[in-house]
């Protein structure tokens, strides 16, 4: 099973934080809406790696306020006159005021998606707020400002941009990046063959990255308390060296098909 397909609900929910009252319900709603659409939401669009995947849910999570809600709590009021989003007319500002996972802005955004997609977001603003819907037209703005890239180099600060139009809530946007890494990484190692281990590279002190969060969060499983953050450091080196040590491989630390094969974790057959 691919990674992408993996990713649903439960992964939502991980991430999210935890809220009560009507934003609660408000937050059950709408990961019950779309978590069972995002696999396919995904794939259709090309966000399919791990880095493009922790991206995504890590704008949409900030974006929708932990989840918790596809329409802006802000009147709008602030858009209104905003020729730059098209807002021309009396009243544009707080009809399309941010909605959405990736929160759609201004008449000129509502027009454009909303005939990309076939919908009356038009006449029917509240449209863009229906879950399904506003995760297909993120997909889709993602796709237009070709993101994916972006989320490839892990650029943090320019997918901002390119969603935000500025960096507003970066530090919160990292939180999320940060959490939905962690998740991605569970499930990468979650869903790993054990037999087929040398499809990871070898990794040695310096080395960073997705195999390396893989790596930390396999040895996390094995009660090695590490942080999760990508970076093969001196933590890292010492737990892989500790494991190696304990199954009676060459303590070297460095993780090769042998450490992979031994790590990872066992699957049901």
């Amino acid at each position: 099973m691919q990674l992408v397909e993996r990713i649903g609900a439960n992964t939502l929910r991980a991430i999210a934080p935890a809220v009560t009252g009507s934003k609660k319900a408000n937050q059950a709603a709408i990961i019950a809406a779309v978590g069972p659409a995002m696999s396919e939401m995904l794939t259709r669009y090309d966000i399919t790696t791990a880095r493009r995947i922790e991206h995504f849910i890590g704008q949409a999570a900030h974006e929708s306020a932990g989840f918790c809600t596809t329409e802006e709590y802000a009147s709008g009021a602030k858009y209104e006159g905003r020729a730059d989003l098209g807002n021309v007319q009396n009243g544009d500002g707080r009809r399309y005021k941010g909605r959405g996972i990736f929160q759609l802005t201004g008449r000129a955004n509502y027009q454009r998606y909303g005939q990309r997609l076939g919908l009356d977001l038009i006449d029917k603003p509240q449209l863009a707020a229906e879950p399904v819907t506003s995760l297909e037209i993120a997909c889709l703005y993602w796709s237009d400002r070709k993101i994916g890239p972006m989320a490839d180099e892990d650029d943090l600060y320019r997918v901002t941009r390119a969603i935000n139009g500025g960096t507003n809530g970066l530090a919160d946007r990292r939180k999320y990046l940060t959490l939905a890494k962690r998740e991605v990484a569970a499930l990468v190692a979650a869903g790993v063959s054990s037999h087929d281990p040398v499809h990871y590279p070898v990794l040695r002190r310096g080395c960073e990255g997705a195999s390396v969060e893989t790596l930390q969060v396999w040895l996390r499983s094995r009660g090695y308390q590490l942080t999760i953050d990508g970076d093969f450091g001196a933590a890292t080196e010492l737990a892989v060296k500790t494991f190696q040590n304990g199954v009676r491989l060459k303590v070297d630390g460095v993780v090769g098909p042998a450490t992979w094969g031994a790590l990872t974790p066992k699957q049901d057959t």
